[in-house]
């Protein structure tokens, strides 16, 4: 097995190379593989893929890591770093990636023609994990989820086959492929819409902590209103220099109006510690909104969407947030817009019209028991619905679509990949035929 792999180099457990390569981003599980295949090219995907399947190995792939869900041990993990070729086509107004390309790479690429693909908030994440997940960006109000977007992709499927799918070729994987995470083939190449977007109204503002019950009830009462144009989220978080709990305004603005269109909000919060907004270009926008990466960790997250906002929430996430709280920050978000608006070709990614989202973030397993608490407060006020990019619970997978849609997955698994061989992560297992 360690021959087969024409120009990228495979790893075996001892071998010079192999915990550097084992190792993601998530540190929550430290998998130990039977065999890494660092691919170079991607016939060196369909090698991996044909070789797991003779050998019947349990098979992962990896890019960045941030999106590892299970543990790969004495399987075939699959490495798609180094294929991360970036293209832009700036009169088609298009991006054609490869498996490893992060999204830093596209928002600089695309920035030189006035354009910008619907990134994801973290510009080290792997657009293609991110984007075959649903992708909620930076400025899905605006222009929707990031899956959506994409026309085209060479996908390798669980027979080992290489294959070009779009709206006329292969239409039911296609569909699949657009937010059913990777339950269908490893994508060797990606081509999705690009938006003219030169620069944005973009930062956040920070506020002291007991504001925080003000701004989250005005920010409930304000976001319905929230033009398109606007992407904002309400988020507690702890200072990395002094560790102390702040409250946070994120926004991300398709215009120049920023200040006037947030100002009742920002009234509400009073008058801010920072007020960091100003236009930026996008890549500057993206990395300014976010803040600082955060170094790979072991890491657990929880998200609820809510169709309304009663004052037991808002409480919840008041508490949430308090100064001796270990959670890295708890984050109110409104959606909707043209989330909320599919087209007919709209992917499978479910729940567009749910308007707000709790997502807490922690270090595991230290912040685990107060996620816990968290979500016991929220979940009986929840829909029950999840986004498949956001949640790291394979066992809530089904959460993140429609019945309707999670069974058409579930017919087009059978077609597919009837073995279900594309198992690890957020896993939809094939139809059962009667």
């Amino acid at each position: 097995m360690t021959t087969f792999i024409e120009t990228g180099p495979v790893f075996r457990p001892g071998d010079a190379g192999y915990d550097a390569h084992r190792a993601g981003w998530q540190r929550a599980f430290a998998s130990r593989p039977a065999l890494i295949v660092a691919a170079a090219r991607s016939d060196d995907v369909r090698k991996a893929v044909l070789t797991a399947r003779e050998h019947a190995l349990p098979f992962a792939v990896q890019a960045t890591g941030h999106g590892t869900l299970a543990s790969t041990d004495g399987g075939l993990l699959l490495k798609t770093t180094a294929l991360d070729r970036v293209e832009i086509d700036p009169q088609r107004r298009v991006a054609r990636v490869g498996p490893g390309a992060v999204w830093a790479d596209v928002n600089r690429a695309a920035a030189r023609y006035g354009l910008a693909g619907l990134a994801g908030r973290c510009s080290t994440v792997g657009v293609t994990g991110y984007t075959l997940g649903g992708g909620q960006s930076w400025l899905s109000r605006t222009f929707g989820f990031a899956a959506d977007s994409v026309v085209r992709a060479d996908v390798v499927t669980a027979d080992g086959v290489a294959r070009t799918v779009s709206a006329d070729e292969h239409p039911d994987l296609f569909w699949a492929l657009r937010g059913g995470g990777g339950n269908f083939g490893v994508v060797t190449s990606l081509e999705f819409r690009l938006y003219p977007v030169r620069r944005v109204f973009s930062g956040m503002s920070l506020y002291p902590l007991e504001r925080a019950p003000a701004t989250l009830a005005a920010y409930r009462e304000w976001a319905l209103d929230e033009p398109e144009a606007m992407n904002t989220a309400v988020l507690l978080i702890r200072e990395p220099s002094s560790g102390r709990r702040l409250l946070a305004i994120r926004a991300f603005h398709h215009g120049d109006d920023g200040h006037r269109v947030l100002a009742p909000l920002l009234a509400a919060a009073g008058r801010p510690l920072l007020d960091a907004y100003k236009m930026r270009s996008f890549p500057d926008a993206s990395d300014a909104t976010n803040g600082p990466d955060v170094p790979p960790m072991a890491l657990r997250q929880e998200i609820e969407l809510f169709r309304t906002l009663p004052d037991e929430v808002l409480d919840a996430i008041v508490a949430a947030g308090a100064p001796d709280s270990p959670l890295g920050f708890v984050e109110l978000r409104h959606w909707g817009g043209a989330m909320a608006r599919p087209g007919p070709d709209a992917g499978p990614a479910g729940h567009r019209d749910v308007p707000f989202s709790v997502m807490a973030v922690a270090p595991s397993p230290v912040g685990n028991e107060a996620l816990d608490r968290l979500s016991t407060r929220l979940r009986p006020h929840a829909t029950g619905g999840s986004f498949l990019t956001l949640l790291t619970d394979p066992s809530r997978t089904r959460d993140a679509f429609t019945a309707t849609n999670y069974a058409r997955l579930a017919a087009v698994k059978r077609v597919w990949d009837p073995g279900n061989f594309f198992l690890l992560g957020h896993n939809i297992p094939p139809e059962v035929q009667p």
